[in-house]
């Protein structure tokens, strides 16, 4: 169905990391759209471009309709039109044995990386200074730690930042987590000094400071990483990504939306999208656990429990090591 523009009230859009206001889902002719602009034999980003008999499919009388041209580039939207607010989630990767770029990840090629997820809703925040030291330990080998926090409000990372030198991302609106496909933290990632997974989401601790809750040892993990860095050896897990399932991608963009509308001080309207993303991907304590801290809610208190246990009884793992280097040793 074509999306019409509803006078003059002005949208939300929530797309590419950024944050604009629209005059409606129908964008008129001649305005790019999410970076794209029309040229005579298409819609076109750089080098790629979009036929015109493809792009024709999205154009109207009217203008372009934003959801059906997010549809044609692999994107998924979800719209709150009583909210006046849309989110555009990622486009599906080419390839998940390339490692999606972003940030300072695209200065490091030729240099080993760890991607390391983490929040301060997550014990794992206690490991950066272990993250920290084998950033500096193995600098000489061509490897770099890069971290990323996935706290919704920034200020809430920081306090934990203020002592690293490695290269430090927050991810307040998910996007990072959805370009990886990061469901829960820590959740670590190798990518090689050609841009490639060596090794695809695996979770991983530095130190064993909470052992006894996830069974984790950071000196098997540790070891292995030394391996890779400076023996070239990754071990025997897939050399791609985790794929999202189409059910994932839209519960991120719940997610994100509620996100935004938490921070609105619109609460009603929030837990109606977190609510969905919770149907949609129950086992995504990313988006379960992490929008606690804007509810309100105490991400280490009776609610996270309660729903850990919910998990577990449903046979969802929380924790999920890659086999060949993790043993199960409490």
């Amino acid at each position: 169905m074509t999306l019409s523009n509803r006078g003059l009230k002005m949208i939300t859009l929530l797309a590419d990391g950024h944050e604009e206001k629209i005059d409606g889902l129908v964008v008129p002719h001649g305005v790019p759209i999410l970076g794209w602009e029309r040229k005579p034999h298409g819609w076109c980003r750089g080098d790629a471009c979009i036929p015109s008999f493809r792009a024709a499919a999205a154009e109207t009388e009217e203008g372009v309709d934003l959801v059906r041209f997010a549809g044609l580039l692999g994107r998924q939207v979800v719209a709150d039109p009583d909210e006046d607010v849309v989110a555009v989630g990622e486009p599906v990767a080419p390839t998940l044995g390339r490692a999606p770029e972003f940030g300072p990840l695209a200065g490091l090629r030729g240099t080993k990386v760890a991607l390391v997820f983490w929040a301060s809703w997550c014990g794992c925040r206690y490991d950066l200074p272990a993250w920290e030291a084998l950033h500096r330990e193995l600098g000489g080998y061509g490897f770099s730690v890069v971290s990323v926090s996935l706290d919704r409000d920034p200020q809430d990372a920081r306090e934990w930042l203020a002592d690293v030198t490695h290269p430090a991302v927050i991810d307040a609106d998910g996007r990072i987590a959805e370009l990886y496909n990061v469901i829960n933290v820590p959740t670590v990632v190798w990518i090689d000094e050609e841009g490639r997974i060596a090794r695809p989401q695996d979770t991983m601790t530095a130190t064993d400071t909470f052992r006894s809750m996830n069974g984790l040892s950071s000196e098997r993990a540790t070891a292995a990483l030394r391996r890779w860095v400076i023996d070239g050896d990754a071990g025997t897990a897939l050399r791609e990504l985790r794929a999202p399932t189409g059910d994932e991608r839209l519960a991120r963009l719940h997610g994100r939306l509620a996100a935004w509308l938490f921070r609105d001080d619109r609460g009603a309207a929030a837990e109606r999208h977190l609510a969905r993303a919770a149907e949609l991907a129950p086992h995504d304590l990313a988006i379960r656990r992490g929008l606690m801290p804007l509810n309100g809610v105490d991400p280490f208190g009776e609610e996270y429990f309660k729903l850990r246990q919910e998990l577990e009884d449903s046979g969802v793992a929380i924790y999920r090591p890659l086999s060949d280097w993790h043993e199960d040793t409490r």
